[in-house]
């Protein structure tokens, strides 16, 4: 489902519990962050109800390189040609997006939160049992100007890479899953990090949510779950309340 100016200019595309988003910028379209394989009709689709076509789009940018983020990258950057953007330390794993591992089993969170079943099969039904990396990533350098001038903020803890993208002039932070408003394992809602059970250090996106607190963005815009409009600093304080779980 496409929602259009969840900031202004930036449009939030879901499927299967999972977000991306398109990024109106003065020459195009950036994405950012690529979803699941079944992204690939909707993202079309999204992009024409925008009055945007595939060749408007100038690159993907990934928060991070676990498989409900990267589905898309490598078809996207083979079928139309565009640059793949990760950070340096999430570059192996956007080309491997299974190989992490996180603080807890993955296989038990179903029986201890059933809740988080449905979000789960939905991505599981969205492909996300089937992601093929993207290997020729061009990793972010220090300073490098990205399409709509998006400034960098590292986010590590959910994975050792992440990065969250602030829009200064839309009053807007796009966060990843550096915090969520919807955790997929769990099916828990509101402002929280992302469960053990899909983060590789939770003590450390805890303190992430420093550099998020810092930007004092008003809309965040999460990877799973709806945006957030009361302001980053009351987001962080409620996910530090919720804590690792």
């Amino acid at each position: 489902m496409l929602h259009r100016d969840q900031a202004p200019g930036v449009h939030r595309l879901t499927v299967a519990h999972t977000n991306m988003y398109l990024v109106e910028t003065d020459d195009g379209i950036l994405l950012v962050d690529a979803g699941l394989p079944g992204f690939w009709q909707p993202l079309q689709r999204a992009l024409a109800a925008i009055g945007r076509h595939p060749e408007d789009v100038e690159g993907v940018v990934l928060t991070h390189g676990h498989f409900d983020h990267v589905g898309l990258a490598r078809r996207i950057r083979t079928r139309w040609g565009v640059p793949v953007w990760v950070s340096a330390g999430d570059a192996s794993l956007a080309a491997h997006p299974y190989s992490y591992r996180p603080e807890r089993a993955r296989l038990l969170y179903p029986l201890r939160h059933p809740r988080g079943l449905p979000a789960l099969a939905a991505m599981a039904g969205a492909g996300a049992l089937g992601v093929r990396g993207v290997r020729d990533a061009r990793v972010m350098e220090a300073g490098e100007r990205l399409p709509g001038d998006p400034t960098i903020v590292p986010t590590p803890g959910h994975t050792a890479g992440h990065v969250s993208l602030l829009l200064p002039d839309r009053d807007a932070l796009i966060v990843g899953d550096a915090l969520v408003t919807l955790d997929p394992y769990t099916g828990a809602t509101g402002p929280q990090i992302v469960a053990q059970a899909a983060t590789a250090d939770s003590s450390q996106a805890l303190r992430s949510l420093d550099a998020l607190a810092a930007t004092d963005a008003s809309v965040v815009l999460t990877g799973h779950g709806d945006p957030w409009r009361d302001g980053i600093g009351a987001a962080v304080e409620a996910a530090r309340a919720v804590g690792a779980h």
